[in-house]
């Protein structure tokens, strides 16, 4: 075959330095369409964005010659430069995160659970998603080391 093809759909997960509420309601806008011009000049469009005041999730699709953890090398650094030349309380992001392949058959029932964070958690608190999501994907994990 002389091209190459792929679809490579990542819910990506991260949150704030010591899971902070630093991403003030104001500026939510701004960040996600800031992290999404990050995404498109690393070919990697992104099609969705949610999340809280202390982390948010990412629905990519991800470019063929890019690793999921130079992808969020970008998305940090850059962004998290940005947050802090806008001033207010912000301390940066999370070392880790978290990335979960789906199929395009889950692409819709991820937009619809992206959209709902702010009133997911309004009763289950992110320690408690990212357990579900890697019990979800089979993803062994130790307590000890998991948070940041």
């Amino acid at each position: 075959m002389a091209s190459t093809f792929t679809k490579l759909l990542v819910h990506i997960v991260f949150s704030t330095k010591d899971r902070q509420p630093t991403i003030q309601a104001a500026d939510e806008s701004a960040l996600y369409s800031y992290i999404g011009g990050i995404c498109r000049g690393s070919n990697s469009p992104l099609l969705d964005i949610g999340g809280t005041a202390d982390h948010v999730h990412l629905l990519v699709s991800l470019a063929k010659t890019l690793s999921v953890s130079d992808l969020l090398l970008n998305i940090k650094r850059d962004s998290s430069k940005w947050m802090g030349e806008r001033g207010g309380r912000w301390l940066g992001w999370q070392d880790g995160y978290f990335a979960f392949s789906i199929g395009e058959s889950g692409v819709e029932s991820t937009r619809a659970y992206l959209a709902r964070q702010k009133e997911h958690h309004a009763t289950v608190d992110f320690k408690d998603e990212v357990r579900a999501f890697l019990r979800k994907h089979g993803i062994e994990w130790d307590e000890q080391y998991i948070w940041d």
